[in-house]
This record gives C-alpha cells, structure tokens and sequence, in this order.
C-alpha cells in the first residue's frame, strides 16, 4: 500500500513538468486533452518530500490550448458569462424558478443580438442600402452584380449569410467534453441542483433542447427582419400567415424556456416533442420565408434602411433592459445581502450586464465597421451632411445610443477606479504595515525598500478583493441607462438628435465626438478581444485572456447552449475515475488543487463514493473558493457545501493562504466556530519566507503573492496529511491540532 499525491494545476497551466517540479514525464492515464503525468521511469525522483509518489492531472487543453480553439471561445464569450450567471443566481426555492427565467430569456436576446447584427451588415447594409447606389457597388466586385436584383431576391440571397452564422455557432456551441461513461443514472433533474449529485455533469438532454429552442429563436429572428420589410409592403396574406407564424414559434420558444419541465428527465411526453416541434416548424418557416422573398413582384426601390429592423434591435435593447432590471429586482427581493458580499450578491445581473455590453460590442463594432468601410466614411450625421451623390449608409441609431454608453460607463468606471484606489490604498495602508510588523519580526533590520515592497504587496492584494465589484456595479449601472436610451430610439431620435433639439450645433458637436469615440472604442474591444484570444497561450502578457475563458466554462451549459463547452464536465469524472482505480488498488491519496485546481478538486471529493472517500486527503492552497466562489456562487459553493466537503473527508483538509494573494485566501476564515474541522483547515504562511537574505544566498526570498511552487510549507502540509491517511478502517477520528 502507498500514497499518490495528484497535483491539479490552476488557470495559465505551464505544463505537468512545471506541476510535479520535474523535467521529463510521461502520460500515464487519459489522452492530450486531459490526462495524468508522472515523472518517467529512471529520468528523476518520482517521489515527493513526503515519500508519495507525483502525478499530475493536465486539463487546460479542454479550455483552450489552440489558436482556433480560444479564438472560437472569444466569439462565444458573451454567451459563456450569460451563461455562468444563472449559477450565481442566490438560493432560494421561491426565488429560484423565476431567477432562472429570466436569466435563460436574457441569454435568448444574446442569441437575437447576434443574428440581428449579421442582418444588419448582409441584409441591411449591404442587400438594403448599398445595393440601391451605384457609389456604393462600384469597383467592388464582389457584391455589384446585387445592383441588377430586385429588393426581394437580394433580401433572399443575403439572408444566407445570416443563415451560415447560426450554423456556425451552433456547431461551436454543440461540442461537448463528456465521455458516454460518464452519462447520469436517470436522474430526476438534468443537470441536478448540488455538486454532490452524481449527474450535475452530465446535462446533455437539457443541453439539446436548449439548443434546439435558440436555434429556432434564431431563425424566428431573421424571420421577422425579412417579413417586417415584405409583408407590409406586399399586403398579402402569404405575407402576413408567415409573420404571425415566425411571431409565434418565437413566443413559443421563449415560453418554454422558462418552464421548469424543461430540466425534468423527460419532462412529461409533451416538452420533448413540443420542443422538437418548435425547432422544425422555425426551419420549415424559414425555408418558406426565403422562398417568399424570392418571388417576382412590383417594382421596388429601396430608401432609407431596411424597414423595421431599426425597431427590432430598439425592442430588444428596451427588452435586455427591462430583464436585467426585472433580476435585480428579483435578487434584492429575496434577502439584503450585507458586509463586503453585498456587491457580490448581485453577481448574476452584473455578468449579464458584461455579457450584453461584450455583445453590443461585437454587433456595433461590425456594422460599424462595414458601414464605414461601404460608404467610404462618409457617415451621416446633422452635424456633418453627406457628399454629393454618398449613399446614406447608417446602422440604428439604437446602435449609437449604446456606443455613447458604453463609452460613458468605460470613462466614469475608469474614474472611479483611480479614486477608490487612491482612497482604499490609503485607508489600507496602516493595516498593511501592522501586519508586516506582526508577520516579519525582523522588519526593523530589513531594508526600508524590501519592507515597503512586502507592504505594496499586501495593499493590492486588498483592494483587488474590493474594488472588481464596485467597478462592476459602476459599468453596470451605466450600461442599463445606455440600454434604456437606446431602446427609446424606437422613436427614431439618436443622442445627436437630442444634443441638436436642445442646444444646438454647439451641443451636438461634443455629443458626436463622444459618441464616435464610443463607437471606435468598442469596435476596438471586439479587435483586442479576437487578438488576444489568438496569442493568448503564446503570449505570457495575454495569458490572462485564457485565463477568463478557463474561469467562465468551468460551469455546465444551463442557460445559453451555444457557450463553450463546459470542462468539467470531463474534469470531474476524470479525477473520480482515476481516484477510484487508485484508492480501490490499494492506494491512498493526497489530492492537491492550486488556484482553481482547488475548485475542481472540491468538486471531485463530493462526487467520490464512501469508500474511496475513505483514503483521500485534500490539499487546496491559492484558493479563491472561500474569497469568491462561496460569495459569488452561493447556492452551489457556499459555506455549507465546503463544509460538507470537509465533513466527507473527516476533516482531513488544509488549506494555505498568504496575505499577498489577491485571489486566494481562507476558506472559513472566522465563520470556523462550530466545534468540527473547518477551524483548522485554513493556514495561513508567510509569503515571503523572510524579509533578509538567507545565510548562504545572495538575494532575499522573492514575493510569490498568488503563485505557489513546492516550498517547505507545501511539503510540511503533504506530510501531515499523509500522516493523517491511516490504513482502510482505522480513522483518526477528527483533525490534527494546528502547529
């Protein structure tokens, strides 16, 4: 009998050669998506300080690991937060089928905004607008042979592309991590509602009727731009049967989102089949709509833009508004959350809110872009009339009135972060040399400068526990006033519009700038975004973008089907599987999770069964489960989950922490009175090991903050833990006493 110590790396993994601190290892079990390495045979000591023998479970190439994998990720980012909000969502049985809802309706107007903004460069600018001025087709091969179509046919044709741009999301949405081993037992819910249910991973029936459902809310989208500029024009019934159809199937659509029988196993014999019914009567409209469209008719000359389709998006921008305030109502409503969580208990509507902002991002920056790039930017505005014979190329003004907040939220968040910096890194700045003091009696012999670093140190790993919500709710906040003006653009009026009617030239003038600067500022986030998301693992600097795509699909896709898919949905059956094998050969095992390893090896221990449960030891350290995941993800990793950890394993967890980690920190902290073993589980070692150069050096100990490596620290914790793994059926019966 011997012990394995299986190391879960965290986000930006550098390789299982950085993981086990040795040079040379091999794949012993999984494949190069995710596998477990150990030291290789004769190439180094397979050993630990503690005698247990290294592995390393490898899983960052399930969240990204390619250029074409992370750059798909950033296209699908909007729906991956709107899609970890609904598990932020605070827990509370009246609350909860409500809240989740509106966060699934929510994710169906990303899914609406990401058509409508195909539409309007294909169908809009290009098959509308631009088809109607010879200016704008000439010397463009490429689309002047739609100068010789009717309106009707062109609308057909370009309505293609939109078409193309569903299939695609829907294929980078569609893949899935989970191995047919790895499917539930027939649970009563798809997906389950703890981390503690064997099928919580396994969501793939609930992943295939929402799927089925935003495809056919996605169709139904392009349904109503086309019908909205042919039927009324036409004034037939063909016309209009088909607008009330696309109306209805997309009603019907978002009605059974928000049925609860949706997550049911089987959901009754009438959810399945009513949802399989929705998806196909949407493509057989669809066929029917481009068809439609497609007929010869009177002759028809295009003015202005696409009709309606400047409504549409003022609608659904009116609509994410109202959701979004209709959430936080429903959040608040269900307890005031106080203390430093207070912010954070409206984690749901402030991602969602990132999300929509990300989305608005991407649809303003396109038809932008290409709008400038075919009227050769000459962009009308009252403030600047076009050239002679220039086609009045122009996305919805609803577009404008959310670049100018957007540009608004950045400026007055941006603000505020430099003041509440300033501010706190004052007021913190006491505490912080009080505890260097406590922590390095040395101090007084130390030079001013390595003390002054240690305090630097500790003063942002502060306030970055403080400031990331006040700057959330500050762009929040900002973004949903942005939303509710762009959705009175229905009424036709833009901010330039409002600037003239009430003061004129002189007001008009700044308000443009303002809002052009919006517009060029998130044309610019969706360009850094794609960027970053091609270097991000080539590149330590852009590293961190990866890292964001690792934190937003560690969740199962609940609320928006098109996300990424969700790696732990492998990880976690992973590590089980391997525990299992190891523990029933006679093994015993030290599970150690770094940074968000930790959360993932969390989730592991509640999934084990009892008897291997019984040989498992937990080692978390740099986690953020008790600083964020248990305030932010309340109902899934709460205080009572993490100590239903702990009682699983009978206490045989130590978690270490520094004061320099701006991630990381205690799991129970002071809420560890109750006489069980949450009171020794969190432990806290200096970081750095000391403020004076050790006998024997040359420089002083360097400031991990939130990165660990094995030190003696880590080493000691794996002894003790191992010391507590006694032979099958000899417990030890409760927590060693903290040194």
């Amino acid at each position: 009998m011997g012990t394995t110590e299986i190391r879960v790396h965290g986000v930006a993994d550098r390789g299982p050669e950085a993981t086990l601190d040795r040079p040379i290892v091999s794949r012993v079990a999984g494949d190069r998506n995710a596998g477990f390495y150990r030291v290789h045979p004769g190439l180094g000591d397979p050993r630990d300080a503690a005698g247990a023998t290294l592995e390393a479970y490898r899983w960052s190439r399930l969240a990204g690991g390619t250029a074409t994998r992370t750059f798909s990720l950033v296209l699908l980012l909007p729906f991956m937060l709107a899609n970890t909000a609904i598990w932020m969502l605070p827990p509370g049985r009246r609350t909860e089928p409500a809240g989740k809802a509106i966060c699934r309706l929510l994710a169906a107007t990303l899914t609406a905004m990401y058509v409508l903004s195909i539409v309007g460069v294909a169908v809009d600018l290009v098959a509308w607008q631009c088809a109607a001025y010879p200016r704008c087709l000439e010397g463009r091969r490429e689309i002047s042979w739609l100068g010789g179509l009717p309106p009707g046919q062109r609308l057909a044709l370009l309505a293609l592309l939109p078409l193309l741009a569903i299939a695609l999301v829907r294929w980078l949405g569609g893949r899935t991590w989970q191995l047919p081993e790895d499917a539930g037992a027939g649970p009563a819910a798809l997906g389950a509602e703890r981390l503690a249910d064997p099928a919580f991973w396994d969501n793939r029936v609930l992943l295939l009727r929402l799927r089925a459902l935003h495809v056919a809310i996605a169709l139904a989208t392009l349904d109503l731009a086309l019908l909205r500029a042919l039927a009324p024009h036409d004034r037939g019934f063909p016309g209009y049967a088909l607008l009330a159809a696309s109306a209805g199937l997309l009603a019907a659509a978002l009605v059974l989102l928000c049925l609860s029988q949706l997550e049911r196993q089987g959901g009754g014999r009438w959810a399945p089949r009513t949802v399989r019914l929705v998806g196909r009567g949407a493509a057989v409209v669809t066929g029917l709509t481009l068809v439609y469209a497609a007929l010869p008719r009177a002759p028809w000359s295009a003015v202005g833009g696409l009709p309606a389709y400047d409504r549409l998006v003022a609608l659904l921008f009116a609509v994410q508004m109202f959701l979004l305030l209709a959430l936080t109502a429903l959040v608040l409503v269900r307890g005031p959350v106080r203390g430093r969580s207070a912010l954070l208990g409206l984690a749901a509507p402030l991602v969602i809110s990132v999300a929509i902002g990300l989305a608005v991002s991407y649809s303003s920056g396109l038809n932008y872009g290409i709008a400038e790039y075919l009227d050769r930017g000459s962009s009308p505005t009252p403030a600047r009339p076009l050239p002679e014979g220039a086609p009045p190329l122009s996305p919805p003004v609803a577009f404008r009135w959310a670049a100018l907040g957007v540009s608004a939220a950045l400026l007055f968040a941006g603000t505020v972060a430099v003041v509440a910096r300033l501010y706190q890194r004052s007021r913190h700045r006491r505490v912080a040399e009080e505890i260097v003091r406590q922590e390095f009696p040395e101090t007084p012999r130390a030079a001013p400068e390595r003390a002054r670093a240690v305090r630097d140190k500790l003063i942002r790993a502060r306030i970055a526990d403080r400031l990331g919500p006040l700057l959330l709710a500050t762009y929040a906040l900002l973004f949903v006033l942005g939303l509710g003006a762009a959705g009175l653009s229905m009424w036709h009026e833009g901010p330039e519009d409002v600037a003239h009617l009430l003061g004129g030239p002189p007001l008009a003038r700044p308000v443009i700038f303002v809002t052009d600067l919006g517009g060029l500022v998130i044309g610019l986030i969706a360009l850094f975004l794609f960027g970053a998301g091609l270097f991000a693992y080539r590149s330590p600097a852009m590293r961190v973008v990866g890292v964001l795509w690792e934190l937003a699909t560690f969740w199962p896709r609940a609320a928006h089907p098109l996300a990424a898919p969700c790696y732990a949905e492998r990880v976690v059956p992973d590590l089980t599987r391997r525990i299992t094998h190891l523990t029933t050969g006679g093994d015993r095992v030290v599970l150690s999770g770094q940074s968000h390893g930790s959360v993932l090896a969390a989730a592991t221990i509640l999934q084990l069964p009892a008897a291997a449960r019984a040989r498992v030891a937990l080692l978390t350290y740099g986690t953020p489960l008790g600083r964020l995941y248990s305030r932010v993800f309340p109902a899934y990793l709460g205080t009572d989950v993490l100590r239903e950890v702990g009682d699983r394993l009978d206490w045989r967890w130590l978690n270490l922490w520094r004061w320099t980690d701006p991630i990381g920190g205690p799991i129970f902290g002071t809420d560890a009175r109750t006489p069980d073993g949450a009171a020794h589980v969190d432990r806290r070692v200096r970081d750095p090991a000391g403020l004076l150069i050790p006998p024997g050096d040359t420089v002083p100990p360097k400031i991990s903050g939130h990165r660990f490596v094995p030190d003696d620290d880590f080493h000691r914790a794996v002894g003790e833990l191992v010391r507590r793994l006694d032979p099958p059926g000899h417990g030890d019966g409760g927590p060693a006493v903290r040194s």
